[in-house]
């Protein structure tokens, strides 16, 4: 199964960094960001990083998918 992630669901962040996220600590990088604040609604996959049996699971943002708008029907 695939882990997908909305800024929403990121709590809307606004600065790159690690946040703690409900998976593990997710790391979100300025270029996320701008994807981000250009098409809000994007999502994200969850990356999971190689990690320690003790340390908690640590993600980053890898492809994203732009929802597809809604198409205007002409009459």
């Amino acid at each position: 199964m695939v882990n997908k992630v909305t800024w929403q669901k990121a709590g809307r962040v606004t600065e790159p960094g690690r946040y703690m996220f409900r998976y593990g600590w997710l790391t979100i990088t300025a270029e996320d960001l701008a994807i981000w604040r250009q098409f809000p609604a994007a999502s994200f996959t969850l990356v999971k990083l190689p990690s320690t049996p003790d340390a908690p699971e640590e993600f980053h943002l890898g492809a994203f998918e732009i929802p597809a708008s809604p198409t205007v029907d002409e009459h």
